[in-house]
């Protein structure tokens, strides 16, 4: 028969979309909740409805189906959930710039119009990121995909609000939260982004009340001060200690406000006196609460002053007011003066207009309760999190929360499921939707017209995406969830509501594990962003590089605790790796019988090369089995990546190739046997990083039925453990790379023979060389090998090396032209130091430091070390020619 051969190169446009088809169509993802395996189940962190796939997704959801496809070769049924986010605000904003290419607002519309077209919106484009998530060789049970506003999941978020309502943990209330002006709407605490951005201290005069002079108080916000309603010192501050008590005079409002002691303004923090405006900043809002002050709202939602703030500047744009008021303020000598400094300043994640704190009527959720259940499920061991630094980090803002704003001032989302009455002061909350009102029973009820925070029905999300609160088979089968694979971004933004949430409605953790990946930086590591111009593209990259050479580039970096620092060529190097493993392939399948069923290993072989790299191989899966249990995807990644490349190919394959092509059929079939058989394990070891190459290869292999998806994880097999085989292999790996590190050095051709002498100190060290000196003639190629004890004379004219206890060296005479090769060193000596004069000359200049970007520097700074280095080991080179060359002229 024709030997299963693979074409030369591996084309992967074709391969990848052939076989994720194949996988979808024969149901090779969906869990089957009656079968005997045992689970393993994960949700998939789901990406908001508009997105479109970046790369923090392209690193979560590699590391996801890492898990899942292991899993399935260990034997387990695995549900794997996908689904995505209606993302509110985001989804909204999206529809709003489509209506006003029409030159509409929603409000030209109507709310049951708009929400008709976001659905239409959703239907048409929702899906991209789903169809991208497959294009990444994600391996999710599609037929249950969900979508947060689906109605199981709708029907969850109601029947949450209204219980979490009746017991005392849900409140309607007047409270500071982060307002957008632009979006109109609060914000969750994950969607304010803060941002480095240029400010002022301006230093205001607040003059006593009893004229006996003034306090200077220092602000970033000067226009908030039209609603100050009190000045706080430190009660141990010598320098106000005798005006606490007193009263100073707004400036601008001329409102009288007392001078107030707390122990939470910082004596340190501009001139130790802080002005007090509860209404427009979180920690004066807990003052005003903690010391009985007015709140005076002088900013409104639209982001305008408000009569309140006095008719100067009622209704003037807050930027605008904030001009107005310093100009005043200089205009009556109340300004000190002006210091620009740097400073972090709250914007809205989607539209980057600048957050305003409003206090609000908003719905809240109680959240110290259910907080305390979650606290206590980690500190138990009841759920893990991973790497365990972020533990802390969970305990300390749990400890710490705050309630939670889960009302939201737009019309795409979960409707807040409450009722007011027009005539009474009742609010219904209720499953369904009320006809009368629930207090006196009248008719003239009005429903909330807002709607739930996003993170609200994504804190549900690992139980009512599997049916709940009907009590499926899914839930009974699959919850808790096994792990949960998330970045460190979401922790207590929906990592920690979900286990609030869970615990609370389940009795019982949403997750086992918590596995908290990094971020993707660039090469610098940089943050990526459009602004910068750094961002890769991971669709892009799987296009130009293949999905496998791309995932398995972001496990080979994904080291617990540490960003990922990724550029292209790292891409593209493994991408060599994907050629690799495909030549070895198909080296080993040209010498099969595509008809002949590849014969078992049964007993070490006599040989020690097949000894060594099958012992080596129970060692590769005892690691990778470990790593994948310890999520430790880099140790996986370079595990498979040094045995394939460095042990199987490169030496391996190159030792048995002389009885591959031999003509000692026992040997030949041992050689192929094993080659085969240690391949098997490879693909299967390989198969959840890089899925489609696996897949192809594969479907080659003899006597292979269906999928490398159906196969089985590798077992460890203690009796092929071999340490003497690997202990005796490494031996006469050194020798053989002491000989080609020589040529190198030498600057020996390499096509050239080369005379060798190995000394040995003992007869295990000689016979070994002896019975393998077949090897190291062909890998090293070696002309004549004298293998002898240590009596006698080293020669003279040699390079050596020690391998072990051997000594080996490479004769040199009649091998070198010594005078050519020391003009040859002469040449690149002076080369690379005129090399080094000019960018030690630029390093010198004090204008290139001065005005040449730090990174430009700093690549200066390595390269003059690096030539430093490279003359350091051309002059010991030289040296050492030159002994040698002395040494043949004398002998």
């Amino acid at each position: 028969m024709e030997p299963n051969t693979l074409p030369k190169a591996y084309d992967f446009r074709d391969v990848e979309p052939y076989w994720y088809r194949f996988w979808e169509e024969q149901g090779f993802f969906h869990a089957d909740v009656k079968s005997p395996k045992p689970s393993f189940s994960i949700v998939i962190p789901p990406p908001n409805v508009t997105g479109q796939l970046h790369m923090g997704h392209a690193l979560n959801n590699t590391l996801q189906d890492i898990l899942c496809r292991y899993k399935r070769l260990k034997g387990y049924e695995v549900l794997w959930v996908p689904g995505t986010d209606h993302a509110g605000i985001a989804t909204q904003n999206v529809v709003e710039r489509e209506l006003a290419k029409e030159g509409k607002t929603r409000h030209d519309i109507g709310r049951e119009a708009f929400i008709e077209r976001v659905w239409q919106w959703k239907e048409k484009y929702g899906n991209i990121i789903i169809n991208q998530l497959k294009r990444l060789g994600a391996s999710c049970d599609w037929q249950r995909q969900r979508f947060t506003m689906d109605e199981g999941l709708s029907r969850a978020v109601r029947l949450v609000f209204v219980r979490l309502y009746r017991e005392g943990l849900i409140y309607r209330g007047k409270r500071m939260i982060n307002w957008c002006p632009r979006c109109n709407t609060a914000l969750a605490n994950i969607e304010v982004e803060g941002e480095e951005v240029e400010g002022a201290f301006y230093y205001i005069r607040y003059p006593l009340e009893d004229g006996s002079g003034h306090v200077v108080v220092a602000t970033t916000r000067p226009e908030t001060m039209l609603g100050d309603t009190a000045v706080a010192v430190h009660p141990e501050d010598d320098r106000y200690r005798h005006l606490v008590g007193k009263h100073c005079v707004l400036p601008l409002v001329g409102r009288r406000i007392p001078i107030i002691a707390d122990s939470y303004v910082d004596m340190e923090l501009g001139t130790g006196a802080l002005k007090v405006t509860p209404a427009h900043d979180f920690n004066d809002f807990e003052l005003g609460r903690k010391h009985g002050l007015d709140f005076v709202e002088v900013i409104g939602p639209d982001g305008r002053m408000t009569e309140l703030a006095g008719s100067a500047y009622a209704g003037v744009d807050r930027y605008e007011c904030r001009r107005k008021v310093v100009d005043d303020l200089k205009a009556q000598g109340l300004l000190e003066k002006i210091e620009d400094i740097q400073h972090r300043v709250g914007h809205c994640y989607r539209c980057k207009s600048v957050i305003e704190p409003l206090v609000s009527l908003q719905w809240f959720v109680k959240t110290k309760p259910l907080a305390e259940r979650a606290i206590e499920a980690v500190r138990k061991g009841r759920t893990r999190i991973i790497p365990e630094k972020w533990t802390r980090d969970y305990f300390v803002w749990l400890e710490n929360i705050e309630d939670w704003c889960i009302s939201r001032q737009i019309w795409w989302g979960h409707r807040i499921p409450a009722w007011y009455c027009r005539d009474c002061d009742f609010i219904t909350v209720s499953e369904e939707d009320p006809e009368r009102c629930g207090g006196c029973g009248s008719a003239d009820i009005t429903q909330d017209p807002d709607v739930l925070d996003t993170w609200f029905s994504s804190a549900l999300w690992p139980f009512s995406t599997m049916g709940w609160p009907e009590q499926t088979p899914e839930l009974a089968r699959f919850y808790p969830t096994s792990v949960l694979v998330t970045g460190f971004d979401i922790l207590f933004f929906w990592v920690a509501r979900m286990m609030m949430m869970g615990l609370h409605f389940m009795g019982d953790v949403p997750f086992y594990d918590v596995y908290v990946h990094a971020l993707v930086r660039d090469e610098q590591g940089q943050k990526m962003s459009k602004s910068r111009g750094n961002v890769i593209d991971p669709l892009v990259m799987m296009e130009r590089y293949g999905t496998d050479a791309f995932r398995f580039t972001l496990a080979a970096f994904a080291v617990q605790g540490r960003d990922i620092r990724l550029s292209e060529q790292r891409i593209e190097g493994y991408r060599h790796f994907v050629n690799k493993i495909w030549n070895a392939s198909r080296l080993v399948l040209m010498n099969l019988d595509p008809d002949a069923e590849i014969p078992d290993i049964s007993g070490k072989p006599d040989s020690l090369v097949h000894r060594w790299i099958l012992s080596r191989l129970q060692g590769v899966i005892e690691d990778v089995e470990r790593a994948l249990e310890n999520y430790q995807f880099n140790e996986h990644a370079q595990t498979l990546y040094q045995f394939v490349w460095h042990e199987y190919c490169d030496w391996y394959l190159e030792m048995i190739k002389a009885d591959i092509y031999g003509e000692d059929k026992e040997k030949r079939a041992i050689a192929q046997a094993v080659s085969a058989r240690v391949l098997e394990k490879v693909l299967i070891m390989l198969h959840p990083i890089m899925p489609f190459v696996t897949e192809e290869i594969w479907q080659k292999l003899p006597q292979t039925d269906g999928s490398i998806m159906k196969a089985s994880f590798p077992d460890l097999n203690p009796s092929l453990k071999d340490p003497e085989a690997e202990a005796r292999m490494g031996l006469l790996q050194e020798v053989i790379s002491g000989i080609r590190n020589i040529r190198g050095e030498m600057n020996i051709q390499p096509g050239a023979r080369v005379d060798v002498v190995c000394r040995c100190k003992d007869d295990a060290d000689r016979s070994l060389l002896e019975d393998y000196g077949y090897l190291i003639h062909d890998l090293a190629r070696v002309n004549r090998l004298d293998i002898r004890d240590m009596s006698g004379d080293k020669p003279d004219v040699a390079a050596g090396a020690v391998a072990g206890s051997v000594e080996v060296y490479v004769l040199l005479k009649d091998l070198l032209d010594f005078n050519a090769e020391l003009q040859r060193l002469e040449k690149e000596i002076q080369k690379v130091e005129k090399e080094l004069f000019l960018t030690t000359r630029k390093l010198h200049n004090e204008d290139f430091l001065k005005k040449a970007p730090q990174d430009v520097v700093e690549k200066e700074r390595e390269k003059s070390v690096r030539l430093g280095e490279k003359i350091k080991k051309l002059k010991d080179h030289y040296d050492r020619i030159a002994r040698f060359a002395g040494n043949s002229r004398s002998s």
